[in-house]
């Protein structure tokens, strides 16, 4: 039904009906005239997992800490991947961590936090879904820059809002599903148990260093699977465009670049990315949704859309359906669990429910737009 409803809202968008006006000069009198675009380096297509090996062979690192979602460790994408690195880099000490949480929570990433911390690695990898790599940066940040109260990063109002000091370890994320874009922006996102709402850490410096794209990671996923983050791809999409323009955010020009926020507003640039995203969903997600297995062109095309609207959304930001997701996501009942999606694999002494990040986001989202 969602899929229903927000496919011709993304239709309507690329036929110019919500189109914005472009047409303000950019002048000192705006707020923030300003505005600046990241992203990680991109390598997309079929069998591109098989060159990561290669990667870290050529930035010389001899001790790698991988992290991978225990349901993605069973399958073809991990064995791929550790043939490449034995393949190219055969000294390398590979410690693995597989603790991942599906939408993860303080705890989990305290409990990667104090993994990652108990020795000196020259690269991070993750493999997996948006959980997994999100709690690949907050331990890689952590394990950089470690702080006595862990809510020194997390963002304000919840946590301290402290900017990350520096650069990281290298990062390279692989996604398996069609969804976050996490593997191109500088946000990791978690339940925060205490206040039973969702927040994050913002950082440019967090963003991975390359995101491996590869459609063939994606083959084994279930329509759920593919329905709900490819909706997150979506919201991406047509939040990122339809935010506040970057002259206009609240707030002005910070005191120094560093402060500028990660989400800065809707830009020129963002723009092209966000359009992108919504074509391929316009065509493609349907599609993925109906033969996620069988359907390699709308499995392809759709892993690069989810890069896309990463990238826009990355350098532009998401509003209200977003915003209000998370209390959707935060506040759900522990006897919930989302169609499709494993929970064969969980702590005994961490129960809870789970809404799927997609869906939690897209349930709102037509009234949203329609606002």
């Amino acid at each position: 039904m969602t899929i229903a409803r927000l496919v011709p809202v993304a239709a309507r968008v690329l036929a110019g009906n919500h189109l914005r006006c472009r047409s303000a000069k950019f002048s000192s009198s705006f707020q923030d005239p300003v505005f600046e675009t990241a992203s990680s380096t991109l390598r997309f297509g079929p069998g591109s997992t098989s060159e990561v090996g290669q990667d870290i062979a050529h930035l010389q690192a001899g001790r790698v800490l991988l992290f991978v979602d225990p349901n993605v460790q069973r399958l073809q994408s991990y064995q791929t991947l550790m043939e490449s690195i034995d393949l190219h880099c055969p000294s390398a000490e590979v410690e693995v961590y597989s603790r991942i949480r599906v939408e993860p929570s303080d705890t989990s990433f305290q409990d990667a936090i104090e993994f990652a911390q108990k020795s000196a690695y020259d690269v991070v990898v993750a493999l997996g879904g948006g959980s997994t790599i999100d709690t690949a940066k907050a331990a890689n940040l952590y394990a950089t820059y470690p702080t006595g109260d862990f809510y020194d990063y997390v963002n304000s109002p919840v946590g301290n809002g402290h900017p990350v000091p520096g650069p990281v370890i290298p990062l390279i994320a692989i996604p398996t599903t069609a969804g976050t874009g996490s593997e191109c922006t500088g946000v990791c996102i978690f339940d925060d148990t205490p206040t039973r709402s969702k927040t994050g850490i913002a950082s440019r410096a967090l963003r991975p260093a390359l995101g491996v794209v590869d459609p063939e990671n994606m083959k084994t996923i279930c329509s759920s699977v593919a329905k709900y983050p490819g909706l997150d791809v979506l919201c991406h999409a047509l939040e990122s465009y339809t935010a506040i323009p970057h002259q206009l955010r609240p707030g002005g020009r910070p005191s120094s670049p560093i402060l500028r926020p990660a989400y800065q507003g809707s830009n020129p640039v963002s723009d092209i990315w966000s359009m992108h995203a919504l074509q391929e969903c316009v065509q493609y997600l349907p599609r993925l949704v109906a033969d996620p297995e069988g359907d390699e062109e709308a499995r392809s095309r759709m892993c690069l859309a989810s890069s896309s609207a990463g990238t826009g959304f990355g350098n532009a930001g998401v509003h209200l359906c977003h915003g209000m997701s998370y209390s959707v996501a935060s506040q759900v009942k522990n006897n919930f669990w989302t169609d499709g999606y494993s929970q064969d694999i969980r702590e005994e002494d961490d129960v809870h429910g789970l809404v799927a990040h997609g869906l939690s986001v897209s349930i709102n989202a037509p009234a949203v737009f329609r606002f």
